[in-house]
């Protein structure tokens, strides 16, 4: 038992005299060669003393156009409820009205470069156009001089066979 005792007095000690480290944390000021705090620069002064004006005038306008539109709809929501079986016909026909100029808009657009487009490529094949008569006479014309001195030569393959087996015929 004394034994036990000893031990668990040991691990007791051993636990109290254990070194917990704890990672230091980074120093966000700056320090100059002697070891002083430097303070904020003159840049960040200039930032500071701008932006703050001006962000706290922009909260300013953000609450004031809440508050004016909190009045507004709290205005409007009971003239909206009385005015609503004319107002909501009417804001569907003003919905469709805007949907069909665009629609006949882009439906026009659409159209009318594809009519320039088509114009465009015509105007290209028109003035490719006698070239590629000129080419294709030539061709024609190629291929019926070769034709004919083909059909020629033919001619005189066969007048020659002929005299041939016509000499040798006759014996």
């Amino acid at each position: 038992m004394a034994d036990r005792a000893d031990r668990g007095d040991r691990d007791t000690i051993r636990d109290t005299r254990q070194v917990y480290v704890h990672p230091q944390q980074h120093m966000t000021t700056t320090r100059d060669r002697f070891g002083t705090t430097n303070g904020p620069t003159a840049s960040q002064m200039i930032a500071l003393v701008t932006l703050v004006p001006v962000s706290g005038t922009l909260l300013v306008l953000a609450g004031l156009t809440l508050v004016g539109s909190v009045i507004g709809l709290a205005v409007a929501t009971p003239l909206a409820i009385l005015f609503s079986p004319v107002l909501v016909p009417a804001a569907l026909l003003v919905i469709l009205a805007v949907t069909g100029f665009l629609s006949s808009g882009a439906f026009g657009l659409t159209g009318l470069s594809s009519l320039t487009r088509v114009t465009s490529y015509l105007r290209m094949v028109g003035e490719r156009m006698p070239e590629e008569l000129d080419y294709a006479k030539r061709r024609v014309a190629d291929a019926v001089a070769y034709t004919g001195q083909k059909t020629k030569d033919v001619g005189q393959t066969i007048e020659s066979k002929a005299r041939e087996s016509g000499t040798t015929g006759r014996v």
